[in-house]
């Protein structure tokens, strides 16, 4: 074999490398998975349905960060790599068509097909460290937590319940918890690249919030939905902005400066692979919120839907304090005053019509990114300007 072609799938890094057509094609599936989790959330709107859905999505999140980290490291376009990772498409594809059933019916299939996208995950992995004794000690501490957690999600597909869902928490948080187990040392990772794949996620999962504006108001368009429409995309929007507009600037750089090695493997893993699945899921949940509400602009809202809606808001503005203090070591107090004041709303959007709580949502996020753009004034140009050193 040709040494540039050995290269390839040995485990040099990718930096410089951007996002590559395949892995946009890869996240399309992740696209259908979160649809299908707003879908197992809506079409079961109780607590308990809540929590299928957030396991669901912990899981499937897990998958895709394992994919992140692998196509940091080697190129996925590669001839043999990338019918492999047609392979993890398909299984990946078959794990999405079973969540609306992953704790009923096709519980058993679910786990099947997500090991298959698991045991595709870590053969390329293996495949990316003949020559690297640190990577490969890591790759075999991810197989043995890997197998611990589909063997649990096996498990539980036998059972129902309290216990069936137990079983599948202890096996998200065992597989989440390999990297700390068995430390992060030995991975390696194109910096830039890395926080590039994150911030495309993000967009993916606003993108699904905007899926479930269109799904609600299908079929009928009165001045009502209309209206109730555009405050969700106005809502998507604000996200977007609290994110993009400086967060992912300025975590980009700082991970790109962090020193190479475990430094720098952590910060991606809390920062990125832990602290992004908060705001995931909080998008998840804004979008289960619109959903409701835009069907539904006069009525006023359930407790679930509610939550989902201001709490959604609240979890995802979190996890970019979170986000923020991994690193940089500050808080951001109105964000962090904006979450505590919108869990607190929750009762009061269950007593007013739909459309009067996202309003509400809106004034007081927008009103929130006024505030902070005018606070950081020439800081923030600064930031966004490239070349430009960062305060």
């Amino acid at each position: 074999m040709p040494e540039e072609r050995r290269s390839r799938l040995s485990a040099a890094l990718r930096e410089g490398e951007r996002v590559t057509p395949l892995e946009l094609f890869f996240d399309l599936i992740f696209v259908l998975a979160l649809t299908q989790c707003t879908a197992l959330m809506s079409h079961h709107p109780s607590w308990s349905g809540l929590a299928q859905g957030l396991l669901v999505l912990g899981v499937l999140w897990w998958t895709w960060v394992g994919y992140a980290w692998l196509t940091s490291l080697i190129d996925p376009e590669e001839g043999a790599v990338r019918l492999v990772m047609f392979g993890a498409m398909a299984a990946l594809l078959i794990v999405s068509l079973c969540v609306p059933e992953a704790f009923g019916d096709l519980a058993l299939v679910f786990a099947l097909a997500y090991g298959a996208v698991r045991v595709a995950h870590i053969g390329l992995f293996m495949l990316a460290s003949p020559d690297d004794d640190a990577l490969r000690h890591s790759v075999l501490g991810l197989a043995a937590s890997t197998a611990i957690a589909v063997t649990l999600l096996v498990t539980a597909s036998f059972f129902d319940g309290l216990a069936q869902g137990a079983l599948w928490a202890l096996a998200l948080l065992l597989d989440m918890g390999g990297p700390y187990i068995f430390g992060s040392r030995g991975w390696k990772l194109a910096p830039g690249h890395f926080a590039e794949r994150h911030g495309l996620i993000v967009i993916i999962a606003l993108g699904e919030s905007i899926v479930a504006i269109g799904v609600a108001a299908a079929g009928a368009l009165t001045l009502g939905i209309g209206a109730a429409a555009v405050l969700g995309v106005a809502l998507a929007a604000a996200l977007w902005w609290a994110y993009f507009d400086i967060v992912a600037i300025v975590s980009g750089r700082r991970l790109v400066e962090a020193e190479p090695g475990q430094a720098q493997n952590e910060m991606a893993r809390d920062s990125y692979s832990y602290l992004h699945l908060p705001m995931i899921a909080g998008i998840v949940l804004v979008a289960l919120g619109l959903k409701k509400t835009i069907g539904h602009f006069d009525d006023h809202l359930d407790a679930v839907p509610a939550f989902a809606l201001l709490g959604g808001i609240a979890l995802y503005l979190l996890g970019l304090v979170a986000f923020r203090y991994r690193h940089v070591h500050s808080v951001n107090r109105q964000r962090l005053l904006l979450a505590a004041v919108l869990l607190i709303l929750v009762p009061v959007a269950m007593e007013v019509p739909a459309v009067v709580a996202l309003a509400t949502a809106n004034v007081l996020i927008w009103a929130m990114i006024v505030y902070e753009t005018r606070l950081y004034g020439e800081t923030r140009h600064a930031v966004r300007r490239p070349g430009t050193a960062e305060s």
